[in-house]
């Protein structure tokens, strides 16, 4: 008799499922390439709300938009679907008695099918304001007995996954979920031309992270501060922090690098999509 896992990692295993969260990749790099975009508008004093939702408003303005909002919301559910197996079947040796890694999966896998859910909704149709949903949230948590702590650690929360980005970038951590082009047993143009692919991979990964890292800790940094101000309307999540970022000394500056920043991190999840381990 097939046990569950058993039937979960078969489902794992299948040539489609991977293909699909290989998907899941690239539209999860299409959305940061579009908020990379937007920040940069923002900077430059454009318009333009700096988030999922504000992504997912210009995806729907495309000549393809429905199309890519339903291959935004399948493939980011796949990929869900991946990190909530790869916490639980512990075929990846992090995962194995590490409750932290599990944490981890678990918390990219409630950030995909958030974004998916936003897809979802501007496939048929509707909106969602992300800051303003960001806002009520932090209000009706201030509302409660300990609010006041309990929005500050969720800021403490967000900030220290902010620095886990940068760290991660940093360090150069991410490549170990990467199987990059070795060029082995190839002529010397092509190992030439891997390994130099394999480079820009890495350069985009580095600034990638460090730039996604700096706007996830702004927006954790702002949650800490409406716990304390008593006021939720600080709190207004991506958006509301590369706004943030815009309104500091050379704050024009920082959004520019911190756009291309997200940008760059989306041709990486390009690069993931093809070279992640799975």
């Amino acid at each position: 008799m097939t046990t569950p896992k058993a039937a979960a990692r078969a489902a794992q295993d299948s040539t489609a499922f991977r293909v699909i969260a290989r998907i899941g990749y690239v539209v999860l790099g299409i959305v940061h390439i579009v908020i990379g975009l937007i920040a940069i508008s923002v900077a430059r004093g454009g318009g333009g709300e700096a988030d999922q939702g504000g992504a997912m408003e210009e995806i729907q303005k495309s000549p393809a938009g429905l199309f890519l909002l339903w291959a935004i919301a399948i493939g980011l559910a796949a990929l869900a679907i991946w990190q909530i197996a790869e916490a639980f079947l512990e075929r990846n040796p992090d995962t194995k008695k590490k409750w932290g890694y599990r944490i981890k999966y678990l918390g990219t896998a409630a950030a995909y099918i958030a974004i998916a859910i936003t897809a979802v909704v501007y496939a048929m149709g509707g909106q969602s304001d992300s800051s303003e949903s960001t806002q009520s949230f932090s209000a009706q948590l201030l509302a409660t007995p300990a609010g006041v702590f309990l929005l500050a650690l969720v800021g403490l929360i967000v900030a220290g996954v902010g620095v886990a980005f940068i760290i991660r970038g940093i360090t150069k951590a991410f490549l170990k979920y990467l199987d990059l082009p070795s060029g082995a047993g190839d002529t010397g143009a092509e190992r030439t031309a891997k390994k130099g692919a394999g480079k820009g991979i890495v350069a985009f990964g580095v600034v990638g992270y460090i730039a996604k890292g700096i706007a996830v800790g702004v927006a954790g940094v702002l949650f800490v501060v409406a716990a304390f101000t008593h006021d939720p309307e600080t709190a207004g999540g991506l958006d509301a922090a590369l706004h943030a970022l815009a309104a500091l000394p050379f704050g024009a500056v920082i959004l520019w690098i911190v756009g291309i920043g997200l940008v760059l991190y989306g041709l990486y999840c390009f690069a993931r999509a093809r070279y992640a381990r799975m």
